[in-house]
């Protein structure tokens, strides 16, 4: 595409073409030039708009998580419907099946985009923290609505729930796990903290 001819939200392009590209082909394929190919456009258009490749990857990240906890929010507004763990193996199903999985792949193969990441956000990796967080919230929300126990540490299982879900997850070849894998690790981390179904 000649250099002169106007493209209609540059940046929503780029983003869409470097999730693709990371999705099909892999963080190690991430790079400037085969973004601005699969966008279609000159590669002076991604440096116009962003300072360096680097730079571009953060706002990515930034961009993608910010969608993914607009799906994992719903979570919140489900407390109190249905079951504590059918609405944990949806919510947690959900976010691994998106870009999350591969958004962390990225964070964990580039030392400048963890650099650039880590000046703004100082703990945790995008995507997980932020979708940890919203997870201890509906458990709070349903540990108030005494669904769960009193006292259980909402912050730690969110933590567990996250970090297991995402070893199920992690090293598959297009395969998802089934879902009723997600469920078994929901039930057995809560195991002690929501009552048991009748027999």
């Amino acid at each position: 595409m000649p250099t002169g001819v106007h493209i209609r939200d540059a940046r929503a392009q780029l983003f869409d073409a470097a999730e693709r590209v990371l999705l099909r082909d892999g963080a190690s394929a991430l790079t400037s030039r085969a973004v601005t190919t699969e966008a279609g456009c000159a590669k002076g258009v991604l440096h116009r708009h962003f300072a360096d490749f680097d730079a571009f990857l953060a706002e990515l990240v930034l961009d993608r998580a910010g969608r993914i906890d607009e799906r994992t929010a719903a979570l919140r507004d489900s407390a109190g419907i249905g079951t504590v763990a059918g609405n944990l193996t949806g919510a947690l199903t959900a976010l691994f099946e998106s870009v999350a999985l591969a958004i962390v792949g990225l964070i964990a193969a580039r030392d400048g985009l963890r650099a650039r990441l880590r000046r703004d956000l100082p703990a945790g990796v995008p995507v997980l923290t932020d979708s940890a967080i919203v997870i201890a919230s509906y458990l709070a929300a349903e540990r108030d609505l005494g669904r769960i126990a009193p006292d259980a540490d909402v912050d730690t299982l969110a933590a567990m729930l996250i970090g297991t879900t995402h070893l199920l997850f992690a090293g598959r070849d297009d395969t998802p796990p089934e879902t009723e894998a997600v469920r078994r690790i929901v039930t057995t981390v809560l195991a002690g903290v929501t009552p048991r179904p009748p027999s």
